[in-house]
């Protein structure tokens, strides 16, 4: 999460003695870069592990990091990250060469296990996925943030931002999402494995727009974030998600052009990483600043390397899914390098390796082979290309070079794959590692499957034998034990309900188990035609709501009956509509409450249904029959 020393711009005079050293430092990075200042001649890789942590028993979010990091107060290679359910390590930088990947992935694991074993006496584990399955939206309220003061800052200066009077989750897949949320808390759901390339200075222009043109591919062939709250969207949602939760922007009546804060980019690099800083000064005000005390041009007149604090302040606000990053390494000398913030976290840290592996090699092989890939494929078809492998994944079909299409699988394997062998060879890493890792990405292309892929199999196989909270809980729990095992994803099995031995739903939020496909009515609709809709759908129950979404009433099967066998007349007059037979005031729940609280009214109430509500309009429905079908699965896991 970039630099933590920050706080909330408040005043003018703040605004603007941090604006003056954010240009400062501009000008500081310029000198730097035209009196080669910068090392070069190195390549170094560097990589941040970030994870969910969640409870051994429901397998939800398990609001802990604060706890769990006490108990590892003395390692600096853990960090917190924006929600309570949130981890990240920080893996060695080192240079890219060898056996660097092999000692990456080592790493990785162990500092994964090291942090398993202290979560063990808290009861829950960890998770390596792009978004968490069981994430629900209650778990996205602001008392889940980590209570870190940079985060804090963060999350009330994009407020402040805001345009409008909420953020929108908009999105369609296979199901589709329409959902508004008060905070930019929604950017929690998201976890990467973000994997850092030091290039030299000369060659940055080349190299990034490389990371450019190679992000589409990349991020298609490693998918792992297709569920969010329930529902299948794009393979890799993180892209949309991330761009949302972070978008202060609204609708207008007009044709005015506002960038969101999180994004692809404007454009090829031409002629120098400045253009990236100058452009995202210019687009977007400052967020957050911090106390400064180093005059970065005063150190540059003392033959000194300054840090840059403004100027990475600033950055780390503005979310590149390529994002430039500066740095001083051991030697003192400045650097440059490109953080690929496109990769998933997970499937495995195998999985996870051998993408960082694919992206390292191809970068290197493609600057081998091309001079300016700017010649080869247009930036239109990068960018478009992008969004195709977010919204689709392992199963795009791609403009390529020289207008070719090609899908992602034949992409990948007859060109890709040699290419990243190619500039892993130059690097002289050692062949086993690059047999290794490619082959891992090979089958994953030859067998059409990873991340993204199986958990949507998963989801949608297991969602027709059991309810939907338990296909989730299912689920991860399969992702947590075949994590364990470092199985790569191309090779695990779908899961069966058996396999979670033990299902608890008392804990359940009415939110996590209602029925959110609603046919409803309105007061002035005709009976019959109630009638007709309830044996259509073959429901015993129908929500009346208002033309704004409010409840109003309530028709049962039960009313229907006795107003077709015995009644049809009310205070004199012939009963025709919904208002003259509906339940006016039928008892209702929150969203919020547990299904314990809705069995216990249910029953002490002897009615079958209740509708929930919240501020006053009608988002979803209970029936006895949800707990029926809960019931029965219990009942069957006894049986086991």
């Amino acid at each position: 999460m970039g630099e933590q020393k920050v706080s909330l711009v408040s005043g003018d005079n703040q605004l603007q003695d941090f604006t003056k050293h954010l240009l400062r430092d501009v000008y500081a990075f310029e000198y730097m870069l035209e009196n080669d200042w910068f090392e070069s001649g190195i390549a170094r890789i560097g990589a941040e592990q970030e994870m969910f942590l969640v409870d051994n028993k429901t397998f939800k979010p398990a609001m802990i990091n604060m706890e769990a990091l006490k108990k590892m107060k003395t390692w600096e290679w853990v960090t917190t990250e924006l929600a309570k359910f949130n981890l990240e390590t920080n893996l060695t930088p080192r240079e890219f060469k060898g056996d660097c990947l092999r000692q990456m992935e080592m790493e990785n694991l162990d500092y994964l296990n090291k942090i398993r074993d202290k979560l063990k006496p808290m009861d829950a584990s960890l998770v390596l996925t792009g978004i968490l399955p069981t994430l629900t939206k209650m778990d996205l309220e602001m008392h889940n943030l980590t209570p870190n003061p940079r985060y804090i800052a963060l999350m009330e200066a994009i407020n402040r931002q805001l345009i409008g009077s909420f953020y929108e989750l908009r999105l369609t897949g296979i199901d589709e999402i329409l959902v508004k949320h008060q905070s930019p808390l929604l950017e929690a759901c998201n976890t990467s494995f973000q994997v850092h390339l030091q290039v030299s200075p000369n060659d940055f222009v080349k190299y990034y727009n490389i990371a450019q043109t190679l992000a589409a591919p990349v991020l298609a062939i490693s998918a792992n974030s297709p569920i969010v709250f329930g529902k299948r969207l794009w393979h890799e949602t993180r892209i949309a998600l991330f761009q949302q939760a972070l978008d202060i922007r609204t609708t207008h009546d007009h044709m005015r052009e506002r960038s969101p804060r999180v994004s692809f980019g404007t454009g090829w690099l031409d002629k120098s990483i400045m253009e990236i800083y100058r452009e995202d000064i210019a687009r977007f005000r400052v967020l957050l600043g911090a106390d400064i005390e180093e005059d970065s041009i005063e150190l540059i007149r003392q033959g000194k390397v300054p840090k840059l604090k403004a100027l990475q302040v600033h950055n780390s606000t503005v979310y590149r899914w390529n994002r430039p990053c500066y740095g001083i390494s051991p030697n003192g000398q400045p650097h440059l390098r490109i953080e690929n913030r496109v990769l998933p976290s997970g499937p495995t840290v195998l999985d996870s390796t051998a993408n960082a592996a694919f992206w390292l090699g191809a970068m290197v092989g493609m600057a081998h082979l091309h001079k300016d890939i700017r010649d080869q494929i247009s930036w239109e078809d990068v960018r478009d290309n992008f969004a195709k492998s977010a919204q689709v994944g392992i199963d795009s079909t791609f403009t390529w070079f020289k207008d070719k299409k090609i899908s992602v699988c034949d992409l990948v394997t007859k060109e890709l794959i040699p290419i990243a062998r190619k500039g892993l060879e130059i690097q002289q890493v050692d062949k086993a590692d690059i047999d290794r890792y490619m082959d891992i990405i090979g089958a994953r292309a030859e067998q059409h499957m990873n991340g993204a892929r199986w958990q949507l199999r998963a989801f949608t196989k297991l969602k027709k034998q059991v309810g939907r909270d338990e296909a989730l809980s299912v689920m991860t729990a399969s992702i947590i034990k075949n994590q364990l095992k470092e199985m790569p994803v191309h090779t695990w099995e779908l899961p069966e309900p058996g396999d979670l031995e033990e299902y608890r739903p008392s804990k359940l939020k009415v939110e996590e188990f209602m029925v959110t496909d609603l046919f409803t009515v309105q007061k002035d609709d005709l009976i019959e035609l109630v009638a007709e809709l309830m044996d259509w759908r073959r429901i015993r129950y129908m929500p009346v709501e208002d033309s704004k979404g409010q409840l109003c009433g309530l028709i049962t099967s039960r009313l229907l009956l006795r107003h077709f066998t015995r009644f049809n007349r009310v205070n004199g007059k012939e009963a025709v509509a919904v208002k003259d037979i509906m339940i006016e005031k039928p008892l209702v729940i929150g969203p919020t409450a547990t299904i314990l609280d809705a069995m216990t009214m249910m029953r002490e109430n002897k009615i079958g249904c209740l509708p929930v509500v919240k501020d006053n309009e009608l988002v979803g429905v209970i029936t006895e029959m949800d707990f029926l079908r809960i019931s029965a699965r219990l009942i069957e896991r006894l049986e086991r």
